[in-house]
């Protein structure tokens, strides 16, 4: 009696407790999914907080002016610069749309999983988990696949731009260097999502409802190793770097370093014209790592006086540490993403279109991709916003630091002229794809930069 009376009392208890499982699961996951909506709307908030207090909103104070291409360049320039433009816009326009499109079939249909299925073998769920070891292979496996289908996919439309390129005399690379540049960048961005892939799974497995505020951290530092060690691993891949040779221009460059108060180690020159004709330079690196790198094309087209101003706009953003703040934005951007992700990766909608049941399946990385990629796509347009103020602050540095307007006015004819630059952007296009400032509207700063400092500069319509 009082067996029986023990077992029939236990029932109702297990019964009660298998039926609260569920429904335990489903709020922790709630509560984990409001934790992480909370965070990304804080480090939203931080985000342009940042970005707001270190863009320099009005680079030359009480200085601006209408920026006018007919005033510095004639008809047939702006023409050619039009057309240049236009050619360049089905490629660009026609390789976002194709990629955005691939990735979001991928994404979110099961076509997807289907695909990254016959990689991966049998479906991996969160209840049954496969070995560490086999789960990474499986993840190398779908970063690989991914990887390489949205490089084939990109590839007619870089190449139709190349052939844009050439054929306006701005590209001098052959076909297999082309290709062989290509592979190279295709082989570093894969190495980086594969560490970023595998170090996020292994949060997903060790932490299901948290792993937001580890990929949170995780990416921020994953930013920051990337930021110092690009000069010194990755450049080298794409150019060769040789110490300029010792005389007054060497000389001069360190000198106004030193003048600015920007220590660098060297003054190299890289070999650009193996595969293009544009003219560039740049302060990469940090502390004992901070160099001064001038293309080879510009040493060998522009006078001194014109090298000295490009590396002194380049100064200016070592001197305003601007790369370190691009790097903190960027690890805030990317934590935020990290959390959005997370409520992208358990929204039972999206993974059922997906094709999946939860992060912790390899098949999943297709919705991670199309997410990533949409994110990252929204905000292009800000961080442009963003780049062409502090890219103007690195001109009205570089007038400060040489006093030359009247080199810089002509030094941005010529860029603009050698570069083929959109001399009047449509306002979509300027959004979507202009990091810099354009060439009339550098112009125009450079002569409000000399009525404000009462310095001579060529007048409008002066066109050497």
């Amino acid at each position: 009696m009082t067996e029986t009376g023990g077992l029939e009392g236990a029932g109702p208890p297990v019964r009660a407790e298998a039926e609260r499982a569920p429904t335990a699961r489903v709020e922790s996951r709630g509560a984990s999914r409001r934790a992480a909506a909370v965070a990304a709307v804080v480090l939203g908030a931080s985000l342009v907080a940042v970005m707001a207090v270190v863009t320099p909103w009005h680079p030359l104070p009480g200085g601006r002016a209408a920026a006018d291409p007919a005033l510095d360049f004639s008809r047939d320039q702006i023409a050619r610069s039009e057309r240049f433009s236009a050619a360049l816009d089905g490629p660009a326009y026609g390789g976002l749309a194709a990629g955005l499109v691939v990735v979001l079939v991928l994404g979110l249909t099961p076509w997807g999983a289907r695909l990254l299925g016959g990689v991966t073998g049998r479906r991996v769920s969160a209840e049954a988990r496969p070995g560490i070891w086999r789960h990474g292979l499986r993840l190398l496996s779908v970063a690989v696949v991914l990887s390489a289908l949205t490089q084939l996919v990109a590839l007619p439309f870089a190449a139709w731009s190349e052939s844009v390129l050439r054929r306006y005399g701005l590209s001098t690379q052959g076909w297999g260097s082309w290709l062989g540049d290509r592979f190279t960048g295709f082989a570093v961005s894969l190495v980086i999502w594969i560490v970023a892939l595998l170090g996020l799974h292994l949060l997903i497995r060790r932490f299901p409802r948290h792993w937001w505020a580890g990929a949170a951290a995780g990416g921020l530092l994953l930013v920051t190793a990337v930021s110092y060690a690009y000069p010194v691993v990755v450049e080298p891949l794409f150019n060769d770097f040789t110490s300029m040779p010792a005389g007054p221009l060497r000389t001069d460059l360190l000198r106004m370093a030193r003048a600015d108060g920007v220590p660098v180690r060297d003054v190299l020159v890289a070999d650009a014209s193996k595969r293009t004709t544009e003219l560039n330079a740049y302060v990469s690196g940090f502390g004992s790592t901070r160099r001064i790198v001038v293309y080879d094309t510009l040493l060998a087209s522009q006078s001194p006086g014109e090298v000295r101003l490009v590396v002194a706009h380049e100064l200016g953003h070592a001197k305003r540490n601007d790369v370190l703040t691009g790097t903190l934005v960027g690890g805030l951007g990317v934590a935020t993403g990290a959390c959005v992700l997370f409520l992208v990766m358990t929204s039972p909608r999206l993974l059922r279109r997906a094709g999946v049941r939860s992060a912790a399946d390899p098949r999943s990385t297709a919705l991670l991709l199309a997410a990533v990629t949409v994110l990252a796509q929204a905000a292009g347009p800000a961080q442009n916003l963003v780049s062409r103020h502090i890219e103007a602050r690195a001109d009205a540095h570089s007038l400060g630091l040489t006093r030359d307007p009247v080199t810089f006015i002509a030094m941005q004819r010529s860029l603009s002229l050698r570069n083929l630059d959109d001399l009047s952007p449509g306002p979509f296009a300027y959004a979507l794809w202009n990091t810099h400032p354009s060439g009339p509207q550098r112009i125009a700063m450079g002569r409000a930069w000399a009525r404000l400092h009462h310095v001579p500069a060529p007048p409008p319509g002066a066109r050497p």
